[in-house]
């Protein structure tokens, strides 16, 4: 019995073959969708993405052309091909506002850029242009069922962008350039007001203002100590008990015991 399944499936997949065969190099369009389709509803993505290439040009404007846009669209999806997915599921938007599928379309577009963004060290382009999209969804979509999704993935975009931003501020710090790190972090803090790596940019932001003003000649010394101080008071009015509590008091128990230097 199992050598007669095994000979019925090699038989089936050898006409399966063939036929995708015969498609590929048929001029008959129909006989193209028919198979097309046949290896979209099997899972075979990669070989009816070829047949759906043939198709595009002489598909639109037809009757069928939607079926073939979004299978053809999730076809680069499900095959992870996430640069081809998201632009056909926009032409797939553009194309067919009144579809039943758009609303699916345009989340499924946004989230093929939002697969493309890359670690946040790397060039943040894509990421970007991922927030552009989804955001775009959420405004056009407000109640969506992939709503939650989509605010998920914003924020796990968004905080990306932050900590790069951050990890560059620091990178500053890291190098002794505590000018540079002094504007960096309040460039960061101003442009990400209620971000996650706030306490670590107020505390170094303090430690860049501290290490500067310390390391001073006299000339430059009370103005940079006073700087730093005014770093202290912001860092503990954002978080009186923060996890850098220890360090930063004795940091400015240094700050006050110089600026005394100054009074006398």
């Amino acid at each position: 019995m199992k050598k007669i399944i095994s000979v019925l499936f090699v038989v089936v997949l050898f006409c399966s073959c063939s036929d995708y065969q015969k498609a590929l190099k048929s001029d008959d369009v129909a006989t193209k969708f028919e198979v097309a389709t046949k290896l979209y509803d099997a899972g075979k993505y990669t070989k009816a993405i070829r047949l759906f290439e043939q198709l595009a040009t002489s598909y639109r404007g037809k009757p069928q052309a939607e079926k073939l846009f979004y299978m053809f669209s999730q076809s680069y999806y499900k095959t992870k091909q996430y640069y081809l997915a998201g632009y056909q599921f926009e032409s797939f938007v553009s194309g067919y506002p009144r579809s039943e599928k758009v609303e699916e379309a345009a989340y499924l577009g946004a989230k093929s850029y939002s697969m493309l963004s890359p670690r946040y060290s790397l060039d943040q382009a894509d990421t970007n242009k991922a927030i552009d999209k989804l955001q775009a969804f959420i405004d056009n979509y407000p109640n969506s069922k992939y709503i939650v999704e989509a605010n998920t993935s914003l924020k796990v975009l968004t905080t990306k962008l932050e900590k790069k931003a951050y990890e560059n501020a620091k990178g500053y710090n890291t190098i002794s350039d505590f000018k540079s790190a002094i504007v960096a972090f309040d460039n960061f803090v101003a442009d990400y007001p209620g971000t996650e790596f706030k306490e670590d940019a107020l505390y170094y932001k303090f430690d860049s203002a501290y290490q500067l003003a310390i390391n001073s000649i006299s000339a430059k010394m009370e103005d940079r100590l006073k700087v730093a101080k005014t770093a202290y008071s912001n860092l503990m009015k954002y978080k009186s008990d923060t996890h850098y509590k220890v360090k930063a008091d004795e940091m400015n128990a240094r700050v006050e015991k110089e600026l005394q230097n100054f009074t006398k």
